[in-house]
């Protein structure tokens, strides 16, 4: 049965089990067909409630922090990789107990813990820049012309890479399996010759393959020559693509204002819910909505903190929006409440698991205390 969102409390993000299974199926497929080992991305997945779930398939998680690093440790095991554009003194000896994998952002970093981490028994790398433009907003762009992520050509340094077992490069987001063949072509060309002393090649995140029209099978065929040619282990670690189109975002219309225009104000946030929203920027798809002036009736869909730019976009529907109304803001569980904030105190949007049983699973409900203690 589809998700009833009469059941959900708003504001709610909801998680379709079946979807996530759906996904993980994929992933599972890619795995056995190629021989490459996919691990969870925390920065765009974060639901450790369905860890259980994910963790069947995916082989562990790779953290960018240590808080991350625990979560993966504590709730998901596996494998933990760890990498950070820096680390710092007070945090290495613990990440240190948690990391199977440790990458380095630079070779200065690598001197500074070196002795360190290779005590530790930990297995490193080094992260590199192949200097490729796949993506094409600059603040999602890990190859941009300035960019501070990974090494360059020109600062790699080749003699100093006793104790590195593996290399590390992302330069992809939400992209294809054509991205990745061209971003493998500039990787050869730049670090090829290294490669041969390398235990591992991660070929980092933005592999989309659960989206609809992904070439899965170009995926499999890359990542299959890759570790025929080279004997390498390859890991891939997608965030988005476990969470991709598993569930939406329900909100409620709180009040309905006229201002050249008809304004809905949902009891949900852009700014403090949806940050990509106005990062990007993009305007997500919404359940029985057109384009503005598409359907009969035109609104402006803003949110609940008193920030003037908080607006979700301009929508059309087949009726008047009323006071009470659902809203479903669909494709919002990957990279939506990793990056909450409660921003002028706003409740942040409960989380809930709509199971393959037709059940709705509350799984966290956000209240004053969590808001507070992020104070002081």
């Amino acid at each position: 049965m589809a998700l009833d969102i009469t059941r959900v409390p708003t504001p709610c993000y909801v998680l379709e089990e079946t979807r996530l299974r759906d996904n993980l199926a994929l992933m599972a497929h890619v795995q056995q067909a190629s021989g490459g080992r996919i691990i969870l991305a925390l920065k765009g997945y974060a639901m450790w409630s369905t860890f259980p779930m994910v963790r069947e398939v995916l082989q562990g998680c790779t953290a960018s922090s240590l808080n991350e690093a625990l979560l993966a440790s504590e709730e998901f095991g596996r494998e933990v990789h760890v990498y950070a554009p820096a680390y710092t003194d007070t945090e290495m000896p613990r990440i240190l107990e948690l990391a199977d994998h440790l990458s380095f952002n630079s070779f200065s970093q690598w001197h500074r813990f070196r002795e360190q981490v290779l005590s530790a028994g930990v297995s490193c790398g080094i992260r590199v820049n192949p200097q490729v433009d796949e993506v094409e907003t600059d603040m999602y762009n890990p190859c941009g012309s300035t960019s501070r992520l990974g090494v360059t050509p020109e600062t790699f340094r080749p003699k100093e890479l006793e104790g590195i077992e593996g290399l590390h490069f992302h330069a992809l987001c939400e992209c294809g399996a054509d991205s990745l063949e061209r971003t493998l072509q500039a990787f050869e060309a730049r670090f090829g010759q290294w490669i041969p002393r390398m235990k591992w090649i991660n070929f980092g995140g933005g592999h989309l393959m659960t989206r609809e029209g992904y070439d899965v099978d170009l995926l499999i065929r890359l990542v299959r020559d890759f570790r025929k040619r080279y004997g390498t282990e390859v890991y891939l670690e997608p965030g988005g693509a476990v969470g991709w189109c598993t569930g939406p975002l329900v909100a409620s219309v709180l009040d309905i204002v006229h201002n050249n225009m008809d304004i809905a104000i949902l009891d949900t946030s852009a700014a403090a819910h949806m940050h990509d929203v106005l990062e990007m920027p993009y305007r997500p798809m919404i359940t029985g909505s057109g384009e503005p002036g598409d359907k009969a009736h035109t609104y402006r869909l803003g949110g609940n903190t008193c920030l003037a730019g908080d607006v979700v976009g301009d929508y059309s529907f087949d009726e008047p929006l009323k006071v009470g109304d659902r809203i479903v803001l669909e494709d919002m569980i990957h990279y939506t409440f990793v990056k909450n904030t409660t921003f002028n105190g706003v409740n942040l949007p409960s989380l809930a698991i709509w199971t393959s049983d037709d059940e709705l699973k509350i799984v966290r409900r956000f209240g004053y205390e969590d808001f507070k203690n992020r104070l002081s």
